[in-house]
């Protein structure tokens, strides 16, 4: 059954079918063999709609509208001007700005996608007129991207606590460490390629441009403030913050920035309203997915083929690590959150792994497939946003993905990189 499943799913992908196709029909060749017709059809329906039920997902279309409205008024580029002016002069320091730029906008929208669109748009014509080769940048902007999965808000984390059980305000802060470290290795090594490759500086701003950068800026800013100072103080549940972030940024945009009018709010609800629809399916399509997966007990029968309930703690992150990587390089990363997180939970459960510590690696993991070929789903906006080859923008990642993998590396030799703000927030 599995193998008739996963042959499926391929061949519809193969013929251009979005996820939600192969995911639903394979969950349903699953059922029809399981229970021997669909007499008892009702029961996935159930399974399907109890996926979509639980109330923490509601933070999730909030945080979609809030990023949306970000993303078309000007909080992108306060923010961007901002670290410009303070790390722009440096070697490498447009490069170094561009990766600040996607993890403070990821702090403030927890969307990939919505990040290379904001951060990108404006920063790649800069990086190409200041001396950077393209698939450099748009390497750099694809990859630093993905560090909006692990700053909070993170929808990955949202839908990774619902499934897991695990406490999502928990998984937010977790996050904070490691998106830290992957923006200092980057940084690194941006500096290093405007080294060898004699990239010219920006012109340095002057401490009034700089004040002035920060005065604007400041609006901005108060977005990870607000979502992580109010789940950190006990004053929002994630969901609220969700909400709450949504409010500020109609305030923001509308009120004080001006940069959006009520003509945009028609465009703005149908773009949060059809990707939050998508989002939707695909968690109920994969609850019933990962439903009959495991009433066939085909999750249990793989772990046991490679022995993981056997293994150590560092085995078993090692083992979660490698196949959510593989699969977020094919897949969705939702889905693959949504389907593999229930197979790996006996292991997790038997080999004493904080489940913290499991979150931040799958988000990691699934943040470093989105960006890596041959399908990560970041590389096919930057081709349609920015209108450029496949193999151009696939070409400058590997440096950008053996830097993930190092930092994954390093979470499973060091997990207080990402456990010890939680610790001390809530333990």
């Amino acid at each position: 059954m599995a193998t008739i499943m996963i042959v499926t799913m391929i061949g519809l992908l193969l013929l251009g079918f979005p996820m939600m196709i192969p995911l639903t029909v394979a969950a349903i060749i699953g059922f029809y063999m399981t229970f021997n017709g669909f007499g008892q059809m009702g029961t996935m329906i159930q399974q399907m709609m109890g996926g979509i039920r639980p109330t923490a997902l509601i933070a999730v279309p909030m945080f979609i509208l809030a990023a949306d409205i970000m993303t078309r008024g000007q909080s992108a580029q306060r923010l961007i001007n901002m670290v410009m002016a303070f790390i722009g002069h440096i070697k490498g320091g447009l490069a170094v700005s561009t990766a600040a730029s996607c993890t403070l906008f990821g702090a403030v929208s927890g969307s990939t996608q919505a990040t290379v669109v904001a951060i990108g748009s404006p920063l790649r014509p800069r990086m190409l007129k200041a001396g950077y080769k393209d698939p450099f940048s748009l390497a750099l902007i694809i990859n630093a991207s993905d560090i909006a999965f692990l700053i909070p808000p993170s929808i990955g984390m949202i839908i990774y606590g619902v499934i897991s059980g695990t406490s999502i305000r928990e998984l937010f802060i977790a996050g904070i460490g490691p998106g830290i470290l992957i923006l200092f290795l980057f940084s690194l090594y941006c500096i290093a390629y405007a080294y060898i490759n004699k990239v010219p500086t920006e012109p340095k701003a002057t401490w009034g441009e700089r004040g002035q950068s920060i005065v604007q800026a400041l609006w901005p800013l108060g977005f990870p403030v607000l979502i992580v100072g109010g789940i950190y103080g006990g004053i929002f549940s994630p969901t609220e913050a969700a909400a709450a972030c949504v409010l500020y940024a109609l305030i923001l945009e509308f009120g004080v920035f001006r940069s959006l009018n009520t003509r945009d709010i028609y465009k703005i609800a149908k773009s949060t309203g059809l990707i939050t629809a998508v989002v939707f399916i695909l968690v109920a399509v994969g609850t019933g997915f990962s439903w009959i997966i495991s009433f066939a007990r085909i999750p249990q029968t793989m772990l046991e083929a490679i022995g993981i309930m056997d293994m150590g703690p560092n085995g078993v992150l090692i083992t979660i690590a490698i196949a959510f990587f593989i699969a977020c390089m094919f897949v969705d990363p939702i889905v693959v959150i949504l389907v593999l997180t229930p197979i790996f939970a006996p292991a997790i459960q038997a080999s004493g792994l904080d489940p913290v510590l499991v979150g931040v690696m799958i988000t990691l993991q699934v943040a470093i497939g989105s960006a890596t070929p041959p399908f990560g789903c970041d590389i096919f906006t930057a081709i349609a946003v920015f209108k450029r080859p496949y193999w151009e923008v696939i070409k400058g990642t590997p440096p950008f993905v053996f830097l993930l993998l190092l930092s994954a590396g390093l979470l499973v030799v060091f997990p207080q990189i990402a456990l010890f703000l939680p610790e001390l927030a809530f333990r």
